[in-house]
């Protein structure tokens, strides 16, 4: 609160995992305003946070290579009605530029990227998209789904649905709104990762399509995992 100076952030697993294999994503807090955050090493700043820049993509990922966090507060004239904050995550995948091209890229995956993310994914669902709503500001859509057969949720994003809609399971996913998802037919298999308590696409080959590639390399014994595909 009431942000003046500038201080350095070091955040540092508390296992004995080699932190070098690790990548760190912040996301500022809703409202925060009165400094900007820059990726520090050696004394070399890159800005990645501007004062009061909450629009989309604000979510920056690096590795603990690329060096720690500098915060420093703009001048202001009034400061008691600032603050500055953000949340983080560790994460085990390679940094990309940001957390959506971590959790949601807009291009198909191969039969490779299908395949590993059923067994590393934090939700792999059956089901069909129900709806989908469009937020320009912050350059996202969320993808209403309703869910057949649940195979892995690390969080409750799905629940089950009220009565008479005939059993399964509700719940919404987020993507890129660049990524123009639409409502379609047919059913998807959809995987995807947790970020900062939201659900984020992965990979969605249509079922049918999963099957095949699925049973394919399950002959050719490549198969990472199993799950059921019927």
């Amino acid at each position: 609160m009431y942000p003046t100076g500038a201080l350095i952030v070091n955040l540092r697993p508390n296992t004995f995992s080699p932190s070098r294999h690790l990548t760190l994503c912040i996301k500022p807090l809703r409202g925060s305003s009165g400094a900007n955050i820059y990726l520090e090493k050696t004394g070399e700043l890159k800005l990645l946070v501007r004062d009061g820049d909450l629009g989309p993509g604000q979510a920056p990922c690096f590795s603990f290579e690329q060096g720690g966090l500098f915060v420093e507060a703009t001048p202001q004239q009034d400061i008691s009605r600032r603050t500055t904050g953000f949340q983080y995550e560790l994460t085990s995948r390679h940094a990309g530029p940001d957390l959506h091209t971590l959790s949601a890229p807009c291009r198909p995956c191969s039969h490779t990227e299908v395949l590993l993310a059923v067994c590393t994914s934090d939700f792999v669902v059956r089901g069909s998209i129900q709806n989908v709503t469009h937020e320009p500001e912050q350059h996202e859509s969320a993808i209403h789904l309703h869910v057949s057969r649940l195979y892995r949720q690390k969080s409750r994003v799905f629940r089950p649905a009220p009565e008479g809609e005939g059993g399964g399971w509700r719940g919404r996913v987020s993507t890129l709104l660049e990524c123009g998802v639409r409502p379609g037919r047919g059913e998807f298999l959809f995987t995807g990762h947790m970020h900062f308590g939201e659900a984020w696409l992965g990979c969605a080959p249509r079922f049918k399509d999963f099957q095949r590639m699925y049973r394919d390399a399950e002959e050719r014994g490549l198969n990472p995992c199993e799950i059921g595909t019927e």
